[in-house]
């Protein structure tokens, strides 16, 4: 039986097409392109995160195929996200993006 969005989230679950997106801030955290959600926050806050070349704040959605870039200082680190995980291992974190 197909099941609506909104009865899924009543229930408790989350819709499919949800399950590939993530918060920005949790993003760059859990990669760990910036160590704490906290201060991906506050970065996302200052206009240093873009995506898609767009200023991004911290609720914004990420997916597989977004180019994320974050200035620091006087340097900016640009990215591919190649994958979005709930949770990864420290040594494996760099599998979820590529260096541009």
């Amino acid at each position: 039986m197909l099941r609506s969005s909104s009865h899924l989230i009543k229930c408790g679950l989350r819709p499919q097409e949800n399950e590939e997106n993530m918060r920005l801030d949790k993003y760059l955290k859990v990669s760990r392109l910036i160590k704490r959600r906290t201060v991906a926050n506050e970065a996302c806050d200052a206009g240093r995160v873009l995506i898609n070349d767009k200023p991004a704040k911290a609720s914004a959605n990420v997916k597989a195929g977004d180019i994320i870039t974050i200035q620091f200082g006087n340097k900016d680190v640009k990215v591919e996200v190649l994958d979005v995980q709930e949770t990864v291992r420290k040594e494996n974190a760099g599998e979820l993006f590529k260096y541009l």
